[in-house]
């Protein structure tokens, strides 16, 4: 599979715009802030396709990128305190008309920062991705900020904490030096086979 080719396609606000899925989808799902972008530049091998900002709360539409035979889904990124209820309202409703618009989900990549446990959204979000029957993995972002110790003794913590939601794939990753970008390719294209 050519990851290098992917075009950004469209961006949605609300549910309303959401078109009929036509082709298999990879899902990027995170907080604000966790690294979605840059995790989605690594692996399509671009430096800017997607937008990167070190402000939280930057992508706050669902962001749709056309590869060969698939398309990978940059979803707004959730538990930024300082945007206004109706802003959260909102999120909540485009995430559901995402999830629920029976569209061809091939994978969720559900991102978490490796220095910290994962929030309660991060474990609500792999609770309705089990209880929907949602195939997902988890991708430990910032991995290459903790030393290799630490690095261990966090992939043991939060493998503990959430298995309870599946036999689940977690691949520690950096944007930065690039570990664990072949073996995100690799479960995306067995997820697409």
């Amino acid at each position: 599979m050519r990851f290098d080719n992917a075009v950004f396609e469209t961006s949605f606000g609300v549910a309303s715009q959401l078109k009929a899925s036509d082709l298999p989808e990879i899902a990027f799902s995170g907080k604000s802030n966790v690294g979605k972008s840059s995790l989605l530049n690594k692996i399509l091998g671009r430096k800017s396709i997607a937008r990167v900002s070190s402000m939280p709360g930057k992508t706050v539409t669902i962001n749709f990128f056309r590869l060969d035979n698939c398309r990978f889904v940059d979803l707004p990124g959730y538990g930024y305190a300082k945007v206004s209820h109706s802003e959260k309202l909102r999120w909540a409703e485009l995430m559901e008309a995402y999830f629920s618009s029976g569209r061809d989900i091939r994978l969720v990549v559900q991102l978490m920062d490796m220095r910290h446990k994962p929030t309660e959204q991060d474990l609500d979000m792999l609770e309705y991705m089990k209880v929907n029957g949602i195939p997902f993995i988890v991708a430990l972002t910032k991995c290459d900020k903790l030393n290799k110790t630490e690095r261990m003794k966090q992939l043991e913590t939060i493998c503990s904490i959430i298995s309870e939601y599946g036999n689940i794939s977690v691949v520690p990753f950096s944007a930065l030096k690039g570990d664990g970008t072949e073996e995100l390719r690799g479960l995306i294209e067995k997820a697409l086979s």
